[in-house]
């Protein structure tokens, strides 16, 4: 690192030490239960409609937008109250606080997005070698508004790919760590914050038991995997809202992996090219490990990212 680095790296440390507020009495506390009645509201607002009919059927569908649109639409109303309750004056906005913002949103937009298709490298060769249209064939899908038409008049698309990406980013990261990192510091609520998000997917058990899709140990195991990899990617989510300071990058992170879904392996060993689908594999994970940091460093998104500026704990994270 050359000298004009270290002033510029010494002149972010201090603008975040002037931007810190005094951390409150009883913040942690505060903090933790205003993120738990806002994951609670959030999956909530799934139930309040009495239906007898599964989750995927269209008009249940249709119902949970409009709730869970309801309460994302309301979640800021939770990060203010809770800065107003505890007097914390935060410099940035609440909308920049929340990953709202222009600065830095091409590479918002792009860098994050890339580094998680790297990850799924592996799965993407399994993809296109699988798929029965050429490159051409492809791009001419891609391109044709019938094919985005269907997608947008199919429920289930709409919410796996759209609004579950939209407003669960919106709830879980963007509202939550605001108030959860002046408490525990960016490196703890990177992974205290997936913890709500991981939880509030086991609603699914209730549903899964109600309409008996399967016996009850396999329906708490799958609901234990479940926790474990949102857990996993809540907690990978979270540190990109943390590095890059915007809400977009999460959003289409997370509407790639519901897209994607989880690697199959199982699928990839049986697979006639195992050796060079497995070789992807292996180096999507290393080329991910090595380009984490780098593609999310914090002067691609314009330093200091506005939720770091909530705390004094400056680390590898924020800078």
């Amino acid at each position: 690192m050359n000298e004009e680095d270290d002033l510029t790296s010494s002149s972010h440390s201090v603008q975040l030490h002037a931007n810190v507020a005094s951390v409150p009495d009883g913040l942690c506390w505060v903090s933790i239960l205003s993120c738990l009645l806002l994951a609670c509201s959030y999956v909530g607002s799934l139930y309040v409609w009495k239906s007898d009919l599964p989750r995927d059927h269209p008009a249940v569908i249709k119902r949970r937008f409009t709730s869970v649109l309801i309460v994302s639409a309301l979640s800021p109303v939770f990060v203010w109250a809770w800065k107003d309750f505890t007097g914390i004056q935060p410099g940035p906005s609440l909308l920049a606080l929340m990953g709202i913002r222009l600065e830095g949103l091409i590479p918002a937009i792009i860098l994050p997005l890339l580094l998680t298709m790297v990850l799924f490298l592996g799965p993407l060769i399994q993809l296109a070698m699988d798929c029965p249209w050429g490159f051409i064939d492809g791009i001419k899908v891609v391109v044709d508004p019938c094919f985005w038409s269907l997608c947008m008049s199919d429920m289930r698309w709409l919410r796996n790919q759209v609004v579950a990406p939209l407003t669960e980013e919106l709830v879980f990261r963007a509202c939550m760590l605001p108030m959860l990192v002046p408490c525990a510091g960016p490196s703890t609520a990177i992974f205290t914050c997936p913890l709500f998000f991981g939880v509030a997917h086991f609603h699914h058990v209730i549903e899964l038991l109600r309409f008996r899709q399967g016996t009850v140990s396999g329906i708490f195991l799958s609901a234990v995997f479940q926790f474990s990899y949102t857990a996993v990617f809540g907690a990978y989510t979270a540190f990109i809202f943390i590095r890059t300071g915007h809400l977009v990058g999460p959003v289409l992170c997370h509407s790639f992996c519901n897209y994607m879904g989880f690697p199959a392996l199982s699928t990839a060993l049986d697979h006639s090219h195992r050796l060079t689908i497995l070789s992807f594999y292996v180096l999507g994970v290393i080329l991910f490990f090595l380009l984490i940091f780098p593609m999310t460093d914090p002067l691609f998104y314009g330093l200091p990212t506005p939720v770091c500026t909530l705390t004094s704990t400056l680390g590898s994270i924020c800078s």
